[in-house]
């Protein structure tokens, strides 16, 4: 059966009001959440960037949700700090914590000083760090002179089950190459047609662990409300790649999406006035064979789309089965 979850927003929503909506969003019926990791917003509109891994500790702590995070080891986080924080959770909430390890953006990472690297080379320095953790999390003393180096690290909290690693993408070519690692898949909405690639892709590498799909929606009253809260809070998420990875500060993704309007925001986010067209549209998403959806409502209200979606939507989805793989 699929599973619904929420997606809680770091770059949207003050960290102590996004505790408050997680916790109603499990009283509405969501089964799981996962969130960000961001040091800066996408965009000075939203305003917000909490540490993500303080907040987990809290979200699990009062929350019997099982929650995961998207991060990016190898520049802003060494990949020994990682391990030790991904054991300290996973040994607090044996079985609930899960981490997506990235290759990061230059949004966040800009700040070390440190030159940005080509893609091909981030990706290769995130394979190397995902290798660093595993060895870490299963108790090794941990030596590497590569991308990242590393000298006689140990991490000595020990977490039973060890927490999946599973790897965030985009493009067919990274899924096919994140399949030799990953203990599961995530993604975020793209055309049906461009998600079935990347699922065949994943899998057909011999890619293993449940598939996600972070949904991008708006909602509200009417449907010009539902439009301006897309285009208003999200019009400089629509940027594919290099400019989303490469461009470094949120006044630059505001330059870039000055012009941006609602039929450019409608390719990235879900938007409806109506409770069933969102319910059609995510059991779409289940049919194309993703175990997990975690809904992003693009508002920084999210109190009523919590309760309206829990009435209304999470009821239709109780009998979504993923596609047969």
């Amino acid at each position: 059966m699929t599973r619904i979850g929420f997606h809680a927003s770091h770059e949207q929503v003050a960290p102590r009001q996004l505790l408050s909506d997680l916790q109603h969003a499990e009283q509405a019926g969501f089964q799981m959440g996962m969130c960000s990791d961001h040091l800066f917003p996408w965009s000075e509109r939203q305003g917000h960037s909490g540490y993500a891994w303080s907040w987990l500790g809290a979200a699990l702590a009062t929350t019997g949700l099982e929650l995961g995070v998207v991060s990016a080891p190898g520049e802003r986080y060494h990949p020994a700090v990682a391990a030790q924080k991904i054991a300290t959770l996973g040994e607090m909430f044996p079985g609930r914590f899960w981490v997506a390890l990235g290759s990061g953006q230059a949004l966040n990472e800009h700040v070390t000083g440190a030159r940005w690297p080509a893609k091909d080379v981030r990706d290769r320095r995130r394979d190397e760090c995902v290798d660093v953790i595993r060895r870490l999390l299963a108790g090794e003393e941990v030596s590497h002179d590569g991308l990242v180096t590393v000298d006689r690290a140990r991490v000595w909290e020990r977490a039973e089950p060890v927490p999946l690693l599973v790897a965030p993408v985009v493009s067919v070519a990274s899924a096919s190459r994140v399949a030799a690692w990953a203990d599961g898949l995530i993604t975020i909405n793209q055309p049906p047609e461009q998600l079935q690639q990347v699922l065949a892709a994943y899998r057909e590498a011999g890619g293993r662990g449940r598939a996600s799909l972070q949904v991008h929606l708006s909602w509200a009253r009417t449907e010009e409300e539902a439009e301006a809260l897309a285009v208003d809070q999200w019009r400089t998420n629509v940027f594919s790649e290099p400019v989303i990875w490469d461009t470094a500060t949120a006044a630059g993704f505001d330059a870039m999406a000055e012009h941006v309007g609602p039929a450019s925001v409608a390719q990235a986010v879900r938007i409806s006035a109506e409770p069933g067209q969102h319910a059609a549209w995510l059991a779409e998403y289940a049919e194309l064979g993703f175990d997990d959806l975690y809904l992003h409502h693009v508002g920084q209200q999210q109190q009523e789309f919590l309760d309206v979606f829990g009435e209304q939507v999470l009821p239709q989805l109780a009998g979504s089965s993923p596609a047969v793989r």
